[in-house]
């Protein structure tokens, strides 16, 4: 990372701290994600499934295999040759983050059974890396269907392996540009639940897979950005997809930013410490 990047995110990060909300879903005027942040932001509580992963993770980051990485552009590394501890240490998605995730998806199950939906959760996953965040989309329930997509087929192979391993059997990897990968994927899936983006962190790229993805959402449907202050770019991405019309409530966490589209919520955006 360049001292002016680094910089200019410690700014960032500062800027965040002193704006954002410290609440435990005080001012949250949606009955719905004021419960959101009570019992799913913000629950410490830890899974069955976290251990397991963990322990997966610990592995990776002592594992100095080195594998050439087909980069599409994540605006991150330069190297086409990484170790595999490297990349655990530097790309994969923070535990906390990472749980967060699998919290998010163990409370839109719920909502599933609560509506009487009793269909599987669409998730879709853009940058699956080593595969310790697919993990964690894919381990609330077996019923749900995991699609992730990557670019790197050696990234891809050691993620399958990673997943084996942690006896995760509903995951759809597939391999390629995420440009051309994404639609007929979208296709293939009907509809999205959720949505994780964390793939080209730049925002021509970011917005492209953002507007995409749009038409297979619903009113339901949560879309998840990774990155999202990682640079003036990602942070312009972000400013442009809060003020969409189709989007009603965002939550900004600073690393992490999630969309809503419930037009029963107020137009709201949330800037919390998390």
């Amino acid at each position: 990372m360049s001292l002016r990047l680094l910089a200019y995110r410690t700014f960032s990060f500062l800027r965040h701290q002193l704006t954002a909300w410290n609440t435990g879903g005080e001012g949250i005027h949606s009955p719905y994600l004021f419960y959101f942040v009570r019992h799913c932001l913000y629950d410490s509580n830890p899974f069955y499934a976290f251990q397991p992963i963990e322990q997966l993770r610990n592995a990776l980051l002592n594992n100095n295999k080195s594998l050439h990485i087909t980069d599409y552009g994540t605006g991150k590394h330069t190297s086409p040759n990484r170790t595999v501890k490297h990349i655990a240490a530097t790309s994969l998605e923070s535990p906390k983050n990472a749980q967060l995730l699998f919290r998010l998806v163990h409370f839109l199950s719920d909502r599933q059974w609560n509506g009487n939906r009793q269909s599987p959760l669409h998730i879709l996953e853009l940058g699956t890396s080593l595969g310790i965040t697919t993990a964690y989309l894919a381990a609330p329930s077996s019923r749900n269907q995991v699609t992730t997509l990557e670019g790197c087929q050696e990234l891809l192979q050691l993620a399958q392996s990673n997943w084996n391993k942690l006896k995760i059997n509903n995951i759809q990897p597939v391999c390629g540009n995420i440009d051309n990968t994404l639609s007929p994927a979208l296709y293939q899936l009907q509809y999205l639940d959720l949505a994780f983006i964390d793939a080209n962190h730049t925002a021509e790229a970011t917005l492209r897979y953002f507007n995409t993805i749009l038409p297979f959402v619903s009113a339901k449907s949560v879309i998840v950005l990774d990155d999202i202050h990682w640079n003036p770019d990602m942070e312009r991405a972000w400013h442009t997809i809060k003020t969409d019309p189709r989007v009603t409530s965002t939550f900004d966490l600073y690393n992490l930013g999630m969309v809503f589209f419930d037009p029963a919520y107020l137009r709201r955006h949330y800037k919390l410490r998390f």
